[in-house]
């Protein structure tokens, strides 16, 4: 199987603090969840891409997203176990880790494939881990370092994620200019 990854839509934001990352997730929790009146006739699920550095806010936005949708108790890393899942009204939510895979196959020979679910809310942690063999995600967030918080890169590669990305209120598209100490001079 080869990934066709085509992109329709991107949009880049800068999250000042770990509240705007919150609050994107939660933006985006009743679209994936199928709640939100713009979804329309696309049901709920899909798959989201997570990709940055370590420690570059992955699993805290995955985290935020869970609870947003309405899962209570302990949300744990999957980094260890590989994937963690959760239900919530008939509706599955698996969230995934492929930092530690060192072939591109491992995550098929795990039995990972059968969880792809159109009906399910798929969270993948370090997706290119699985190279090609990984289908394309609905919506791909890249989240990388800024000064002080960080960018979020949204990429659709479906109309579910166009819809998804076309909905979401965005909070600033650049990280604010600081003023130079000279330019009241």
């Amino acid at each position: 199987m080869t990934q066709e990854n085509h992109q329709i839509s991107r949009n880049r934001v800068y999250l000042p603090d770990e509240e705007a990352t919150i609050s994107l997730a939660a933006q985006l929790a009743p679209l994936v969840c199928g709640t939100h009146p713009a979804s329309g006739g696309t049901g709920r699920g899909g798959r989201i891409h997570l990709r940055g550095d370590l420690g570059a806010g992955k699993t805290s936005f995955a985290r935020a997203l869970l609870r947003a949708s309405g899962i209570t108790g302990r949300i744990k890393s999957p980094s260890y176990a590989l994937l963690e899942s959760y239900n919530l009204s008939n509706l599955y939510f698996y969230h995934l880790d492929f930092y530690r895979f060192s072939d591109t196959r491992e995550w098929v020979d795990a039995g990972f494939r059968d969880i792809l679910q159109k009906e399910a809310v798929i969270l993948i942690e370090w997706p290119e881990q699985a190279g090609a063999l990984l289908p394309p995600p609905d919506l791909d967030i890249h989240l990388d370092y800024a000064d002080i918080g960080r960018y979020a890169s949204l990429a659709a590669h479906s109309d579910k994620g166009k819809l998804w990305l076309t909905t979401l209120a965005l909070p600033h598209p650049e990280h604010p200019r600081r003023e130079s100490p000279d330019a009241g001079s």
